[in-house]
């Protein structure tokens, strides 16, 4: 191992040298840059790029993860300019690149006299699995306003692609522009229309490998789903990016100054503008003038979704939309993919003695990363390591899932 402080004392005499050096002659801002340059290094390879924490009880789930999705037990190394995780999730959206894709829309009919809208990518030029019977299928759950267009998602189809996988996109009632044909939206605690679309596409295609992915909000809606169905599922195995486990953490974070100013105010709006277009519908039952006026989303939670799903109190919302509390129930596979300096889930708050009493469960733990940021290489246009840990998770799920799934 390197010794780091003779490395510091070295650099710090070398650095004193050019410096008394250069104000006698030249060079000194060359060697300062260089220095610094050196100095940087030091501390990003020492204290910044470092192996993911790897959280599973299970031996056998550890050696296939280590086998078939080697990248959760390689350094991870993020960006060297952007390694922060609030920098993080607020440049990935602008730097990531935004694959093609194309769409196949699909409005099924919910219980309750709602519509929610699917994005199909069939991949029908699968020469992996040219039969669409059997042809492995990935449920994508976009975050909290997400839709099929968001970029984490087209990367996520853009690795399925390549490896032969259909995809179908669960957007949430009301933001993917289609008509709200009830006044109801959607909330992570409520998992109705989950079970909705997962019973849907199951039956289009009932023999074939399927599996799912959420991000965010996403991630805690298809853990609420887990957590609350168990065994009785059709789905394989799940992988989870970014989720709150512990909903009141994530609000008292994302309620400090600085966090408030960069995505809880924007957050807030967002929210508001998804549901100002229906807002003839939602009159019926609501006070919208009270709802625009949140300023956080604690504020629009209190007067639109807590009432919207008839709970008594914000609280009692939070506690049952907090995935944490139902992770020991979780009865398939689940990886899970959080940085601890994500500003929406505090490090401190991810369960980590609750997932090591569950052998379904792993989690992945990366020291930085921000919240659906893991950015990495000089210039992150394309792959981030969530992708690669996507694809490595649902490829060894699909074509080595029967040595996890006796566990």
């Amino acid at each position: 191992a390197m010794d780091w402080q003779v490395l510091t004392r070295e650099l710090s005499l070398y650095l004193e040298s050019q410096v008394r050096v250069g104000f006698f002659g030249s060079g000194v801002g060359l060697s300062l840059v260089l220095g610094f340059g050196v100095a940087y290094a030091c501390y990003y390879l020492n204290s910044i790029a470092k192996k993911p924490q790897l959280v599973a009880s299970n031996d056998r789930f550890c050696r296939f993860l280590e086998e078939y999705c080697p990248v959760v037990t390689e350094t991870y190394y993020p960006t060297i300019w952007c390694w922060e995780g609030r920098v993080q999730t607020l440049l990935r959206p602008f730097i990531t690149s935004r694959p093609q894709v194309q769409y196949r829309n699909e409005l099924i009919k919910t219980a309750d006299g709602g519509q929610i809208s699917l994005d199909w990518f069939d991949n029908n030029d699968s020469s992996y699995y040219p039969d669409a019977s059997t042809r492995p299928t990935v449920l994508l759950l976009p975050g909290l306003t997400g839709t099929s267009k968001e970029s984490y998602i087209l990367h996520m189809i853009h690795q399925s692609e390549t490896l032969g996988y259909r995809c179908v996109v669960f957007n949430n009632r009301g933001i993917a522009g289609e008509e709200l044909l009830t006044p109801r939206t959607y909330c992570a605690a409520n998992t109705e229309d989950l079970e909705t679309v997962i019973h849907h596409v199951h039956s289009l295609h009932p023999s074939a490998p399927f599996m799912a992915a959420g991000v965010s909000m996403g991630g805690m809606l298809l853990l609420n789903y887990l957590g609350k169905t168990g065994r009785d599922t059709p789905l394989m195995a799940a992988a989870i990016f970014s989720a709150g486990w512990n909903v009141f953490e994530s609000i008292e974070s994302l309620e400090k100054p600085l966090n408030w100013l960069l995505f809880n105010y924007y957050l807030t709006t967002c929210l508001q503008s998804s549901i100002s277009r229906h807002r003839q519908m939602l009159e019926k039952l609501f006070d919208m003038d009270l709802v625009m006026k949140a300023r956080t989303i604690r504020e629009f939670d209190k007067q639109f979704t807590s009432v919207m799903f008839g709970y008594r109190s914000i609280d009692d919302y939070y506690e049952d939309a907090s995935p944490c509390r139902k992770l020991k129930s979780v009865g398939i596979p689940v990886l899970c993919l959080n940085s601890v300096d994500d500003v929406f889930s505090p490090g401190h708050a991810i369960p980590v003695e609750t997932a090591k009493q569950n052998a379904n469960v792993a989690l992945v733990l990366t020291s930085c990363g921000g919240h659906i940021g893991f950015l990495e290489g000089i210039w992150p246009r394309k792959c981030t390591y969530m992708d690669r840990v996507f694809k490595q998770f649902v490829q060894a799920v699909f074509e080595h899932g029967n040595k996890i799934f006796s566990m």
